[in-house]
Parts: C-alpha cells; sequence; structure tokens
C-alpha cells in the first residue's frame, strides 16, 4: 500500500470514530427517573361550626318618645284626683304635713306624704329712676338654718290663711325693709318644689318705691341694700346667688327687658 493510500485510510478511520461513538450514544436507553406518584395530603378535618343557641329574641320594653311641640305648650288639664282620705301627721306654725291616700287623674292608685302651706309672696321691688333697663333692686342677705348659710335674695314672706297675695306683698314689703311703692302689678306664679311641697309663690313688682322704717319680726336679722340689675346677673353667674326665687324672678325679668330692647 503506498504511502498516500494508507494516509487516507488513517484518516477515514479517524473520522468514523466520533460518528460509531455518537451512534452508541444515540443507541443507549436513557435512564429514566422512576415518576413517584405525589402523596396525596390527608384531609383536614373540617371544623364544624357549633351553631349557637339561638337567643331569645326579647323586644326591648317600647319606650314612650317624646313628641316634638309645634306649638306652645298649654296649661295643664283640670282634671282632678279622687281624694280618698287624709290624715295629718304633723302641725306647726308655718305649715302642716298630711298623709294622703288618693286615685290620681289617670286612675292610679297613690299614697302621698304632703306639706301643705297658705302660700307666699315674693316682691321684686325696684327703683327705676336712674334707668329703666338697669333698675335698682332690693336684695336682702339673711341667714338660712335650712341651707346652713348666709342667702342673698328677694324680699319675700308667708301669707296669711285667707290673705290676699297682694296685700301680703304689701305688708311683707314693708315689714323687712321699710318700703312702700306706688305701682304693683303681679308678675310671676310657680311651685317650688311640687313634688312634696303645696306651696305656691306669687311674684310681684314694685315700683316708685318710698322708703321707711323696717319692722322685721323678731327671729328675722335682714340686712337690705338696692343692687344693679346688671349686678345681680353677675352674681348668679359666678353662683353668688343660691335662692331659688330669686333666680327665677331676676332672670325672666331680664329675658323681658332684653326682649323690649329688639
Amino acid at each position: 500500500m503506498s504511502p498516500k493510500c494508507a494516509q487516507t485510510a488513517l484518516e477515514e478511520k479517524e473520522n468514523n470514530m466520533p460518528k460509531k461513538k455518537k451512534a452508541a450514544q444515540a443507541a443507549a436507553p436513557k435512564k429514566v427517573r422512576a415518576v413517584k406518584p405525589k402523596a396525596k395530603k390527608a384531609a383536614k378535618p373540617k371544623a364544624v361550626k357549633i351553631a349557637r343557641a339561638a337567643k331569645p329574641n326579647v323586644k326591648n320594653a317600647a319606650r314612650p318618645k317624646a313628641k316634638k311641640s309645634k306649638k306652645a305648650l298649654k296649661r295643664g288639664s283640670e282634671h282632678k284626683e279622687q281624694l280618698i282620705s287624709s290624715v295629718t301627721r304633723f302641725e306647726g306654725p308655718l305649715f302642716r304635713v298630711v298623709h294622703d291616700k288618693l286615685i290620681e287623674p289617670g286612675g292610679r292608685p297613690s299614697e302621698r306624704d304632703i306639706i301643705r302651706h297658705h302660700g307666699s309672696v315674693v316682691i321684686l321691688a325696684m327703683d327705676t329712676t336712674k334707668s329703666k333697663r338697669d333698675p335698682w333692686i332690693v336684695m336682702e342677705r339673711q341667714y338660712r338654718h335650712a341651707a346652713g348659710q348666709y342667702l342673698w335674695e328677694l324680699p319675700a314672706g308667708k301669707l296669711d290663711a285667707g290673705e290676699d297675695a297682694m296685700a301680703g306683698a304689701q305688708r311683707e314689703l314693708a315689714e323687712e325693709t321699710g318700703y312702700t311703692a306706688r305701682k304693683w302689678k303681679p308678675f310671676l306664679v310657680y311651685y317650688a318644689s311640687p313634688g312634696f311641697l303645696g306651696e305656691s309663690m306669687q311674684v310681684f313688682i314694685a315700683e316708685g318705691l318710698v322708703a321707711g322704717d323696717a319692722h322685721p319680726e323678731e327671729d328675722e336679722q335682714i340686712d337690705f341694700r338696692l343692687v344693679k340689675l346688671s349686678d345681680i346677673i353677675k352674681m348668679i353667674e359666678k353662683g353668688a346667688i343660691l335662692d331659688g326665687k330669686t333666680l327665677c324672678s331676676v332672670l325672666l325679668y331680664a329675658r323681658k327687658i332684653d326682649k323690649k330692647r329688639k
């Protein structure tokens, strides 16, 4: 074999060797990985919702709703209760205490302990000569045992049995302060504590004051002076006046003056 032919055969042999190797690799079966079956997750037991015991459907007691009044409130009806019995438990010079059994206007039976009183008068005595919008008002300062302190208040006093209210007001003003007045007019009537106290309080306005000598009763020690309406209002705002009749009378009078200004 010529050298040329030998070289050619050698080259062919080298060229054929990788092909055989590739063919052998191609012929070799591929390793197949066994597919592991997926383990199914054990089904978790579902929590069973326990039905709560049904609550009894208890409806709230119907609450009476307050109706909005479109018109001015009218005075209460004149229906009267039916008094079954009344027993006096105590009687003193100023009032008496009774125990009453009755049937109220709505038909409800009831028993009440009531303080019976002839009534009282309150005097809003003022000097308007310098100013009608801010008049000087007669104020008293005296010790009140029931309150345990000195109080500033308007002149006032109890009525005698059967006494005319205006005549009683004129008498009380003269006794406690010495003042008399040329002009009198009724102003306000109210009950201080109607839950157990039958005392009505009638307020009068007294103008055109004339000074005189006071004649208070033996158990009365009264200091009185004239105070401007505006100053009394300031005292009320500061909490310096605690007397109910003074609060009602002065504040209502001040309100009426303000309306006139407008």
